[in-house]
């Protein structure tokens, strides 16, 4: 940092002060003004001090300043520190350059006192100089005033045991964080309610995946909140202030897919009236999401992936590339491996797309997640009826909160959305009781547990291994929930004890670590 020297006589100084040169002190100039001379220049004049360290942000006044703070200064040396501030009330900006300051300052000083004047400049800087007076650069504080004249600060609780505690301690979450190489909090993903490890797994991917812009894949059923999670993305990178465009590709007609995605000319086909840009250009800077991606059509998805390897669209019935900057998130509600396998998705393009990829739990593996959504939806669900006729608060009962518990929520989180508010218009008192609940639940989708429940029964079927492929499977998840914790792991899957869950993992061969799912 450059400084401006009024004097040069003297390098060893036994009293520096350090400050910010304010509004008051800069109107001081113009004596005409009768507004006095100004903290600093007040300061200066006792005489305690043979140096000072001036910041100043309004550099263009900065000359006329000098030159009138010559004739107040009492002698003693002054460096001027312009500094560029975007606000008077950016803490991080006005910290920095009270750092650098305080370290000139201290290089002068040789060790001998420094003092901090609070007066001038804004109530953050005056912050700024407490806090840096009792942790990193213990200095005195003085203020002055017309009235008051020039007096020293006693700070009226002791920072020291009361304040720098709570200051150090986040700092030392900070560094536990970075030591375990996390992303930094993202509050864009605190409307994804979970509790579960396995949603929490999700966020935290996401979370170190948002502030890149590489493309994001998105697999999980119908209803586990693959949109919500990708506007979460969005909002925590650096194109939160674009745009965030969702197109469902599914329900996309199929003669008009690629003037959708891509735009048209006027003229291009027949009802092409006038000139479409298009979804991808909709989008540009931001963020383009493309849910159900898996039923894009084969000739739309090669056109894709040209646009995701030039960063260029072409609207159908032209020639010309148009360059677009798109992050793209795509959802599936399909495995796309299997696509690809059957030929129904394209290989390139599906790795093109699988950079980043995130799979969703269904509800009926995020254990703990179900009784905190229903609160926050009954949250909604009551704000948003407030205003119709007749409507009461409506609360979940003990039994039908049971109820909810073990159901295995086929449509996830919007099934249970859509079921709480059934129940909300069932009930006629302010309890939804368990009845109420009953009757709003929907009956399952025939085929939905077919695997498991519809299987033929006769030769080749096999109660006993049947269950036993069921035991493997929820041991072994509940060993990857629990962190290989036994007596945890038991508890999720409601087993007496450590040494029952034990038992289980030999009767039916799961590895003790439960990497293996059969």
């Amino acid at each position: 940092m450059s400084c401006l020297q009024i004097s040069c006589y003297a390098w060893w100084v036994p009293s520096v002060l350090v400050s910010w040169i304010g509004h008051a002190d800069l109107r001081a100039v113009d004596e005409s003004a009768n507004v006095g001379i100004g903290p600093v220049a007040q300061a200066l004049g006792t005489g305690r001090f043979e140096a000072a360290f001036l910041l100043i942000d309004h550099e263009d006044e900065s000359v006329a300043y000098l030159q009138w703070l010559k004739g107040h200064s009492n002698g003693a040396e002054i460096y001027l520190l312009p500094e560029q501030l975007t606000g008077p009330t950016e803490f991080g900006e006005i910290y920095t350059a009270a750092i650098r300051a305080c370290e000139q300052a201290i290089a002068v000083a040789n060790g001998d006192a420094i003092t901090f004047h609070l007066s001038p400049g804004t109530p953050a800087m005056a912050a700024v100089w407490i806090i840096l007076a009792k942790t990193r650069f213990p200095a005195a504080m003085i203020e002055s005033s017309l009235k008051h004249g020039v007096k020293t600060v006693s700070v009226p609780f002791d920072i020291s045991a009361d304040f720098l505690p709570d200051l150090l301690r986040q700092p030392d979450r900070e560094l536990e964080r970075l030591s375990a190489g996390l992303p930094p909090r993202a509050p864009e993903f605190d409307a994804i309610i979970h509790r579960s490890p396995a949603m929490r797994r999700v966020i935290l991917r996401a979370r170190r995946v948002a502030p890149r812009s590489v493309p994001v894949l998105l697999e999980g059923e119908t209803g586990t909140g693959k949109e919500l999670v990708a506007r979460a993305i969005h909002q925590a990178s650096p194109r939160r202030d674009r745009s965030f465009i969702a197109v469902n590709c599914g329900a996309l007609p199929s003669e008009l897919v690629e003037s959708e995605l891509f735009g048209h000319e006027k003229g291009a086909f027949t009802g092409a009236d006038r000139t479409r840009a298009g979804y991808f250009k909709a989008a540009d800077g931001g963020t383009l999401f493309l849910d159900e991606i898996g039923e894009l059509p084969v000739p739309t998805q090669v056109k894709l992936l040209r646009v995701l390897q030039e960063g260029a669209v072409v609207r159908v019935g032209d020639t010309t590339p148009r360059m677009v900057d798109v992050r793209v998130i795509a959802a599936t509600n399909r495995a796309l491996t299997e696509e690809v396998a059957e030929g129904r998705f394209r290989e390139d393009l599906f790795y093109r797309l699988a950079v980043a990829v995130l799979r969703l739990p269904p509800l009926r593996e995020r254990a703990g997640d179900v009784g905190l959504l229903a609160d926050r939806l009954m949250e909604q669900i009551n704000a948003e009826s407030a205003t119709e006729p007749g409507y009461r608060h409506k609360e979940l009962s003990a039994s039908a909160r049971n109820i909810m518990l073990g159901h295995s929520w086929p449509g996830n989180v919007r099934e249970l959305a859509n079921t709480l508010r059934r129940a909300a218009i069932w009930s006629g008192g302010s309890v939804i009781t368990s009845d109420e609940l009953r009757d709003a639940l929907l009956p399952p989708a025939r085929g939905h547990d077919s695997d498991m429940l519809g299987r033929t029964l006769g030769t080749g079927f096999s109660l006993p291994d049947l269950m036993a492929e069921v035991a493997r499977h929820y041991l072994a998840r509940a060993m990857e929930e629990a962190s290989n914790n036994k007596t945890r792991a038991a508890e999720l899957v409601g087993l007496a004890s450590y040494q029952t869950f034990t038992n289980w993992l030999l009767k039916y061969a799961v590895p003790k670590d439960g990497t293996v799912h059969a």
